[in-house]
């Protein structure tokens, strides 16, 4: 690897090498966390604006959101694309000690069947509106991130460096929807147990909302987990195998 392909580090929290892996939490954030705060610049005065909204993932890990053509943060994305989305972890205790992900990038509308189904398996609800005339999908490409881990581990990333390759993957993709149909028909307890191999809650109601080449996404309500793979799969046989071995 030269000097380019290396992650950007801060200098003012740097990571402790060797001890903590930034890029594999940042991808395990962005996967895993169903809402984020959206920051657009105003059209009208440039200031940044920020709203709440759900989030999905695209099958190389690409935010996926769902708009409102009448909200503000829609029209402002209209006359500048650039957006910003922050993804934190929550939990007990301080909130600023608990790890969060800002994706910097420019937002475009997506059309396809596939990207909804994805939106909709993780956020279940949003069936009831997702098909109005004014709501739309929307793709934040990441041109940059910043990982705040917790105190003293920080890292700035590429937009590139958080997104998984899928174009050798479509078979794995063509193939999700019965995949995750065979993984929600087991017993619960087959679920749990992969919850408790991506270190969640193993007690919660999980299920499989989501897959690709770098691992499954499981949701329970608002909670979501990443069991990430060790190595990448490009169809169903390898991505059972990477599962087998991820759980044990």
């Amino acid at each position: 690897m030269n000097d380019a392909d290396k992650p950007l580090k801060s200098p003012f929290a740097p990571l402790a090498e060797n001890s903590f892996d930034g890029l594999a939490l940042a991808r395990k954030l962005l996967r895993a966390i169903p809402v984020g705060a959206l920051a657009t610049l105003a059209k009208d005065t440039g200031y940044p604006f920020a709203t709440l909204t759900s989030v999905a993932t695209l099958h190389d890990g690409a935010p996926l959101l769902l708009l409102s053509s009448l909200a503000h943060h829609t029209k402002n994305i209209r006359a500048d694309a650039r957006a910003s989305l922050l993804l934190a972890e929550g939990g007990k205790g301080d909130p600023l000690a608990h790890p969060r992900l800002t994706v910097v990038g420019r937002l475009a509308p997506i059309v396809d069947a596939r990207s909804r189904k994805r939106f909709l398996r993780r956020h279940p609800k949003a069936e009831l509106y997702a098909d109005f005339a004014d709501f739309g999908f929307w793709r934040l490409e990441p041109e940059a991130a910043h990982l705040n881990g917790g105190f003293a581990r920080a890292a700035d990333y590429r937009g590139a460096d958080l997104l998984a390759p899928v174009a050798a993957a479509q078979c794995l993709i063509e193939a999700e929807d019965a995949m995750l149909d065979e993984l929600n028909a087991q017993p619960r307890e087959v679920r749990a147990a992969l919850a408790a191999a991506a270190g969640e809650d193993k007690l919660s109601q999980w299920r499989a909302v989501g897959l690709d080449p770098g691992g499954l996404d499981l949701a329970s309500g608002q909670a979501g987990a990443r069991l990430s793979f060790t190595r990448t799969a490009e169809n169903p046989a390898q991505w059972r195998e990477a599962l087998a071995e991820a759980t044990r």
